[in-house]
């Protein structure tokens, strides 16, 4: 019986538009492919959009620049150090490699990014860490694309904008924007311009065109790849991917209400973003208790996944928790929507102690945000540590505010957290306490140890504000030790916070060609994953900031140019 036609044929297939995918279909758009891009939902750029859209490249054309040498070495030792044989070396190795060739080949098209020298690895201690790995991309003017195209890319969390999340600012602008309430003229100069130019770009789009973060990497990825003729189809997903010849030569979409079937020459990409967002997945391979919410983008379900599997991949190994973490507080917007805040920075400020249920604390509060859960996990088999509470006073509160709560918010104004759930107060510890349902005097035990550490400089249980990684997100004003304060003031507050996945890292398992692999560790032809839908390079472990968009915008990267460079057309 002859084979169905083909309604379609393309060089390659990209499932997913974050930074994974855009990275693949970029590339190969710049190599001349004929390339479709499929995303499930209305919008571009997946939970890379959410994020800083930072990229960890060890050895990147600004540290060469600047005449740094023995990067790939030192990160190499680093990585040995920190994932050892929990995931394959060749994957790291094609990561240290490779990256700067990336970054490289979309410095050339005119995708660029700042260099964040003062960034410090997650793990310092560890020989081989760095600082200035971590890679900030350049703002993106949105009305480069026009407004349709424009209207596409998937707005930023609002908690991490201004005016309701329709003013972007980069982390820096943040800093220089709380002078402020200093009185600084060059905040008031920035805060001037940035607010000008939002105001005459809402005389005609939804919000402001100044792009920044994981937003300006995925409008300019997106911006180059069309230019160089790539198509999207927008909330289009695979049904099938089709095989002949144990190859994936094709695949069945759904593209509003219509199936298609779509021949590829040279290949697909996976790039769906893993499986964040399915509370299936997440019950099978995230530990107990299993999270129940997520700041992954809702296309992140394992569909993908899925596809991979049915083709004749396997997943990678188990890697214990199996996804990158951070704390999460759990509130609700005006309109009502679910907000999940990400605590990424506040953490580390003088006059926060996190504590479990018996009052303790049980890590260093200044720790990367993926390390606080793992403490919170480990805490969590001897003393319930989920949620674990963040205790803050009146003065720190002010000050440096707290997940939804900004800083200086007046207190008239902190009812409305207090009045829904989101934060609880009260004049006296024991009262704050008895409200969370943390031993008493474990917490007032806990605070007198940290008024004491905050007048010593010295936190003689867990070594908060020893480390570097630290010091770069407490205050530099504060002394004796920017990251520890007294807890003094009342009334008294505390914040629940959850683990909360921002990607997972099981997912397919591939070589270093990017290529997905089946039981006996064969190439399956014509399949390729990138991103949190391939197995992670770094099994679970997170050594800095970026490491997800690097090591998607790497693999992608790889994929497209193993795709481009085949001669065996299917």
């Amino acid at each position: 019986m002859p084979e169905p036609a083909w309604d379609r044929t393309v060089d390659l297939l990209v499932l997913g538009s974050g930074a994974a995918g855009l990275s693949a279909a970029t590339t190969a758009a710049v190599r001349g492919l004929d390339t479709l891009l499929l995303e499930k939902t209305e919008y571009l750029g997946g939970t890379t959009a959410y994020s800083a859209g930072t990229c960890w490249i060890p050895g990147h054309r600004h540290q060469r620049a600047l005449g740094e040498t023995g990067e790939r070495e030192a990160a190499a030792r680093y990585l040995d150090q920190v994932v050892g044989d929990r995931a394959p070396r060749e994957l790291r190795e094609a990561y240290l490699d490779r990256g700067p060739e990336m970054i490289d080949f979309f410095d050339e098209v005119g995708v660029r990014f700042w260099h964040s020298r003062t960034v410090v690895d997650y793990h310092p201690e560890v020989p081989g860490a760095g600082v200035g790995r971590a890679l900030e991309p350049e703002t993106f003017d949105g009305r480069r694309l026009g407004l349709e195209a424009f209207r596409r890319v998937r707005p930023p969390v609002p908690e991490f904008a201004l005016f309701g999340g329709t003013l972007m600012v980069r982390r820096a602008e943040v800093n220089q924007l709380l002078d402020l309430f200093r009185g600084s003229p060059r905040a008031v100069g920035l805060a001037l311009r940035l607010g000008v130019r939002w105001a005459l770009d809402r005389l005609r789009y939804p919000r402001g065109t100044r792009l920044a973060m994981g937003n300006a990497l995925v409008a300019h990825l997106f911006h180059v790849f069309v230019q160089h003729g790539g198509r999207v189809s927008f909330t289009s997903t695979v049904k099938e991917l089709l095989t002949s010849g144990g190859r994936v030569v094709g695949a069945i979409v759904e593209s509003r209400g219509r199936e298609v079937r779509v021949r590829t020459r040279r290949g697909v990409v996976l790039a769906g973003g893993g499986f964040s967002a399915s509370h299936a997945w997440r019950e099978q391979h995230l530990p107990r208790p299993t999270p129940q919410f997520t700041r992954a983008a809702e296309g992140a379900t394992g569909d993908t996944l899925e596809l991979g599997l049915r083709a004749g991949g396997v997943l990678g190994p188990d890697h214990g928790d199996n996804a990158f973490w951070f704390p999460a507080s759990i509130g609700h917007r005006r309109d009502g929507s679910l907000m999940v805040f990400p605590h990424i920075w506040d953490r580390a400020k003088p006059g926060i102690v996190a504590v479990t249920r018996s009052g303790r604390r049980f890590t260093d509060e200044s720790v990367s945000y993926d390390r606080f859960v793992r403490a919170m996990y480990a805490a969590n088999a001897q003393d319930e540590s989920i949620p674990a509470w963040l205790v803050i006073d009146a003065a720190a509160l002010h000050e440096y505010g707290l997940g939804m709560i900004r800083p200086h918010t007046p207190r008239v104004f902190l009812e409305k957290y207090v009045r829904g759930g989101y934060i609880h107060r009260a004049d006296d510890l024991r009262v704050l306490a008895h409200r969370i349902g943390v031993n008493a005097e474990g917490l007032e035990h806990t605070v007198r140890a940290a008024n004491h550490a905050a007048i010593t400089g010295v936190d003689d249980e867990f070594g908060k504000g020893t480390s570097t990684f630290g010091h770069q997100y407490g205050d530099p004003r504060h002394q004796p030790n920017v990251n520890l304060g007294p807890i003094r003031r009342a009334p008294f507050y505390a914040l629940p916070v959850v683990p909360t996945p921002l990607g997972t890292a099981r997912g397919l398992r591939t070589d270093a060609r990017a290529r997905v692999l089946d039981a006996d560790g064969t190439p399956v032809g014509g399949l390729y994953a990138a991103g949190n839908d391939a197995d992670s390079p770094m099994a679970a472990e997170y050594p800095g900031a970026g490491c997800q968009v690097g090591a998607g915008m790497t693999f992608g990267y790889v994929a497209a140019m193993d795709a481009a460079d085949r001669t065996d057309d299917a």
